[in-house]
Order: structure tokens, then sequence, then C-alpha cells
């Protein structure tokens, strides 16, 4: 059985901490690091029911009644901790480090200066993007203007952090409604980092275009005019980040992209599995035809329409592919959707639909039938 995330706060864990800690602590006299004491309170008696995110503060709250009272003080002491961590070998991006950030987000809310300081030292050791936003929602544009020039640092997670925690919509995290409603203030970071070196900060500019597509499509409408082309890189992050509004079929954006569906045809669809046994496949075939004279771009996805408990269907897309069908060319598509045990959906028995999706334009679904009782998975 996989491990679960929580349980990468352990007893191994603690001890590998309160080892670093007590080095860290050393130089205060006023801080006598009891690590007995440490761990008895880390380890405390409903540890086990604690969940992941219960876990990451658990341990702030532990660790905090070892640190230095003045924050100024532990703050400074997070910064060693992260040195002591890095040179036994311990590396960036280690998940189980997260409660890090978190503890600035607890207990530096109100010491801006010193939190913004040690902040982009510790994003170079783990992501600290969940824990930024309650200070740009606290200090606004005065956070906003120092991640704009986070986005010019040296080093690629100070600068993705600029992007990643400027997300309106970021995932598991606080939204930026502010942002959600006008996105124009963190243009410039976006700007500034659209072209930047390292793939994973490309990745967060075309996530945090994406954000704002949900709220503001023109916006990224008018940015993707003004970079695509440049190179394929551009390109590449540009359609990334244009991907919901492509789903959507925005006419604008797939025009931009050069997917042109006049003149295909769709023939023969059918579903070949009419009925479907949990855990078997159900599939379906149908062909493209280009009528016109001109090769065609164009972009295939399908809809599967599940059965809920409640007897209503509902819409996931799938994509299919994306290619070039030449003039007067047949393209024959034939696909299998899985039926097996998933940790992420119910199963219930039942009609079901498919449908295909071509540029966006979906077509009549056909129906077939799921078979057995209803599965949890």
């Amino acid at each position: 059985m996989a491990e679960l995330l929580k349980d990468l706060y352990n007893k191994d864990f603690y001890l590998t901490l309160s080892q670093h800690l007590k080095g860290c602590l050393a130089n205060h006299d006023d801080q006598k690091f009891n690590q007995q004491e440490f761990m008895a309170l880390m380890l405390c008696d409903n540890f086990d029911a604690l969940e992941l995110k219960e876990r990451m503060s658990h341990t702030n709250a532990v660790m905090h009644q070892f640190m230095p009272p003045d924050f100024s003080q532990a703050a400074d002491v997070l910064v060693k901790l992260i040195e002591s961590l890095t040179k036994s070998g311990i590396t960036e991006g280690s998940v189980e480090y997260m409660f890090l950030p978190e503890y600035l987000e607890t207990y530096g809310i109100d010491h801006y200066q010193k939190s913004v300081e040690v902040m982009e030292e510790i994003t170079k050791f783990t992501s600290g993007e969940f824990a930024i936003r309650p200070f740009i929602i606290k200090y606004g544009n005065k956070m906003l203007a120092q991640m704009v020039l986070w986005s010019q640092h040296e080093h690629h997670m100070v600068r993705r952090l600029a992007s990643e925690g400027s997300r309106p919509r970021l995932p598991w995290a606080i939204a930026l409604q502010e942002y959600k409603k006008t996105p124009v203030d963190i243009l410039p970071i976006l700007h500034q980092l659209i072209d930047d070196p390292t793939e994973i900060v490309r990745r967060s500019v075309a996530n945090n275009l994406n954000d704002i597509a949900k709220d503001n499509p023109q916006v990224v409408i008018d940015f993707v005019k003004e970079y695509l082309g440049k190179s394929e890189q551009f390109d590449r992050t540009l359609k990334h980040g244009a991907r919901t509004l492509l789903k959507q079929a925005c006419p604008e954006m797939l025009a931009l992209f050069g997917y042109d569906s006049t003149g295909i045809e769709l023939i023969e669809f059918e579903v070949i599995t009419d009925k479907v046994n949990f855990g078997e496949y159900a599939q379906f075939s149908f062909t493209l035809k280009n009528t016109s004279a001109r090769s065609k771009k164009i972009r295939l996805e399908y809809g599967l329409y599940f059965l809920k408990k409640n007897g209503q269907l509902s819409k996931k897309v799938f994509k299919i592919s994306e290619r070039i069908i030449a003039a007067n060319e047949t393209h024959q598509v034939h696909r299998k959707q899985s039926f097996k045990a998933i940790s992420t959906r119910v199963y219930y028995a039942g009609r079901h639909q498919v449908s295909i999706i071509l540029n966006g334009k979906e077509f009549s679904a056909r129906d077939f039938e799921l078979i057995a009782t209803s599965v949890t998975q």
C-alpha cells in the first residue's frame, strides 16, 4: 500500500528535525533545547489521527515553543535550520518541510520585512506559494511590488514564487479575490517570466494565465496575441496557459492557434460496446473526413457522461489528439475508456454517454450501459 503523505511526518522525521534544530538553537542562551520533550510533544497521544495539514500546523506549534520569543531571532533560526538541512544532504523541494513557510504565515504575518527576507531564503528550499498569500491579502501592493522584484531574482524558485504565489485561483489555497476581479497588477510578473530559462517557472506562468482566463478571458487573449509566434517555447507556454479557453472553444483563441474545422465532417461514429461490465472498457470509433481543398489543424476530444448516484449525468472531457488533416484526407479513430477501479471516482450501473468534440464543438452523444452493481473506487 502506498505511503500517505501525512506519514512523512513520523518519528524518524522529528528526530532529524530535532537534531538540526538543537544545533541551530545552541547560541541562544535562553533556549535550552530538550530533545526528549520535543519528541514527546510532537508524537502526542492523538498524533496518528492528525491529517497532513493538521500535522504541518502541529509541527509549527510545537517547534514555536522551542524558538526564541523574539520573531526576528526565530526567523534567523529558520534560515540556519535550512542551511543545516541542506549541508546534511536534504534536498530542495522536500515536501515535508513545507511547514517552514507556514511558520512565517502563522507567526510572522505582522513582521513584514523580516518575513519577506526569510521567505526568499525558505522558498529556495521548499515551496512557499501557499504561505505568501496571506501577506498579499494583508499588505496588497507593497507585497506585490516585492513579488515583481522576485520575478527578476537569480534563483529560479524565488522567480517561481512570484508567479505561483500570485495565481488568482491557486488550488488548495486562499483565492486572491482582488486579482480574480482585476488581474492587471500581476501581469508585470508574467511578462517578466514568460520566457524564463527554467521550465518550472514557465509552467507556473502558464498556470497563472489559465487561472486568469477563467474570470478574465480577454486579458489572456491579449497576452497571447502579444507573444504568440515569437518562438516554439513561447507558443508551448501560451498554449498551456490557454488550455481552458481552448477547451471552451473560445473562437478567438482557437483562431490564434490555427484550429479550423470548416469542411471537416464527422462520420461513422459508433459505440462498439453498447454494454460494459465493471472493470472492462467502453469502446467507440469514428471517422473524420476533410472535404475541403486545404489542410486543417484540429483538436480532438471526447466527452464521457458518467452516471451519478442521483441519476444525473456528469460530463468529463478527455483529450484524444491534435493533428493536421490533409485536404480530402479520411482519418479513423478508435478509443476505449476504462471502467477499472480507481481512487477518484465511483461508478454506477446504468446508462452512460460518450460524445466527440472537434475544435470545441460537441457532436451528439451515443449511449452505452454499464452493467453490474455500483462499486466504490
